[in-house]
């Protein structure tokens, strides 16, 4: 025993050559290493800045922003915080959300056109992967709002060159007014009738009805093997409970219908965004589709090749073939990417000063060249884009989680 005890000492490597405590001392010389690299950077900023005579404090938050928001109720008496950064994330969070449900959409389209079997539809869904991700989003958002918008074909909308206005067929109404700078569509707006918040709270009792209406038609599916039709049966009950609580608390809502005003540069009434929002948002909707849709190429031929004979075998038509067979199979290999694109467009929005719309860094650069001190600008800038993010991540890896096969 002592023989053995002996020669598994000798077999020892020492500590100097012993991979678990080198593995160790490199971790810790490289968080010390990053410390003091932090401690250094931080102490020589905060030198500067006190030798400059730069404040250091958020006092300045409660300060006007001396400066006016474009198509935003904003009074430039209103404050740096929570005044200002709310229009911005408001606004950054518009053209996000509205940019990734475009951009999965048309990336979808385009990655299944790339597998077509027509000819035409394959070489044409390739030639937009291949242009479109390969050209910087910065380049394709000035291209939009200069090509589509300021030297567009849409009219200035000015008295002498009035937009175009689309009437509601049979009324006076506009459908839609465009211009080279603003669109307006008709809107639903609070009418100061009936009882908002008790709408409100309908239609969140509808949204807990329309869930309950999903698991029961998922439970019917499992156990009896009828179409489920979850979709169409919890739709049905969110616009129906939502109907009856707009009549219950007296239509608390009314129709807004978009108008050009006396002067003729301003569209009043209805939804209106103006044409930096458009050129931003379809420029990084396009930019990240391009993307997405050789995500869903590889996540498509990732799935079992006998998936598609068997789904053949069964006569399925196409469009069934991948919505009851491929499309669910691949989304489950592509949510993992997917997320990693959504977080790259809410980021690229970042890039809005490009096309003057304001989103939240538009704005806080213009803070900054308004006297405002940089730095914690910067600071409070950075958080809220991880928030973003964090917001982003915690959804889709919910999603990512709810849509894993599990291991038996």
């Amino acid at each position: 025993m002592a023989t053995i005890r002996k020669a598994d000492s000798q077999a020892r490597p020492p500590l100097w050559r012993d991979e678990r405590i080198l593995r160790i001392v490199g971790q810790v010389v490289a968080v010390v290493a990053v410390f003091l690299l932090l401690r250094w950077l931080i102490g020589n900023l905060l030198s500067n800045l006190e030798r400059q005579n730069i404040s250091t404090n958020f006092d300045f938050l409660s300060q006007p922003t001396n400066f006016s928001i474009r198509d935003a109720n904003f009074d430039p008496r209103s404050s740096i915080w929570p005044d200002m950064f709310m229009v911005g994330v408001r606004n950054t969070a518009i053209s996000a959300a509205v940019g990734i449900f475009f951009a999965l959409i048309i990336g979808t389209l385009v990655g299944i056109g790339r597998l077509s079997s027509n000819w035409l539809v394959s070489k044409l869904s390739m030639l937009y992967v291949e242009a479109i991700r390969n050209i910087p989003p910065l380049v394709i958002i000035i291209f939009f709002g200069f090509a589509l918008f300021t030297f567009g074909p849409f009219p200035a909308m000015n008295p002498t060159s009035p937009p175009w206005e689309w009437k509601l067929p049979g009324s006076d109404n506009n459908f839609a007014i465009l211009s080279n700078d603003r669109w307006g569509i008709p809107a639903f707006v609070n009418t100061g009738r009936g009882s908002l918040g008790l709408f409100w709270l309908l239609l969140l009792v509808g949204v807990i009805a329309a869930v309950v209406v999903w698991v029961w038609r998922t439970r019917v599916n499992i156990n009896t093997g009828r179409p489920h039709h979850r979709m169409l049966y919890s739709l049905l009950t969110l616009v129906g409970v939502g109907i009856v609580g707009f009549f219950l608390t007296s239509r608390p809502f009314g129709m807004s219908w978009p108008a050009v005003s006396e002067s003729g540069r301003v569209i009043e009434g209805g939804f209106v965004t103006n044409s930096g929002y458009m050129a931003l948002t379809a420029a990084l909707a396009l930019y990240t589709a391009s993307h997405i849709a050789e995500i869903i190429r590889g996540s498509i031929l990732a799935v079992p090749m006998g998936q598609t004979e068997a789904s053949n075998a069964l006569a399925l038509s196409g469009f069934q073939r991948y919505r009851f067979v491929i499309l669910p199979q691949a989304m489950r290999i592509a949510i993992p990417a997917l997320i990693n694109q959504f977080l790259n467009l809410t980021k690229n929005t970042s890039l809005a000063t490009a096309v003057a719309y304001a989103d939240v860094t538009a704005l806080t650069q213009t803070a900054i060249g308004n006297g405002k001190p940089a730095v914690q600008m910067l600071i409070i800038l950075m958080a809220i884009y991880l928030l973003f993010s964090f917001f982003w991540s915690v959804i889709l890896n919910f999603v990512n989680r709810r849509f894993q096969l599990v291991g038996r």
